[in-house]
């Protein structure tokens, strides 16, 4: 329970931080233009390949880099002429996709899972030892 709402309240720090972290000038935001940020569970945008790859994934459908918030999180933006760059989209890919690599959830869910793992292992170990 107290790891949970410490997780919540990271996660309310995060998205206040995104709102007021950077100013932008009246010229990066006046027109038509549509914004996101791309999120990694982990801090995959640490590696410069994978930073690269982002940032190639991206251009594709005309989004253009914004800010490198940190090494998880990833501001573009595009104008919405680019939107017809979206017909040329495969069946795996999103143009506003906000999640890069696996889900928080499924981060989350692994973590657990290979903690259980290790503990059954241990108890196994354990048990098979005093017997």
């Amino acid at each position: 329970m107290v790891i949970a709402a410490a997780q919540a309240e990271q996660a309310q720090r995060a998205l206040r931080e995104e709102e007021e972290m950077t100013q932008y000038s009246d010229s990066d935001i006046t027109g038509d233009w549509e914004f996101k940020i791309v999120r990694a569970a982990t801090g995959v945008f640490r590696k410069p390949e994978e930073f690269a790859k982002l940032l190639e994934q991206e251009a594709r459908f005309g989004w253009t880099l914004l800010e490198k918030l940190d090494d998880g999180r990833v501001r573009f933006k595009r104008h919405v002429k680019e939107r017809v760059r979206d017909r040329n989209a495969g069946p795996d890919e999103d143009p506003y996709r906000s999640i890069y690599g696996r889900s928080p959830g499924k981060q989350a869910g692994l973590i657990i899972l290979g903690s259980l793992m290790f503990v059954v292992a241990f108890l196994w170990i354990f048990f098979t030892v005093l017997s």
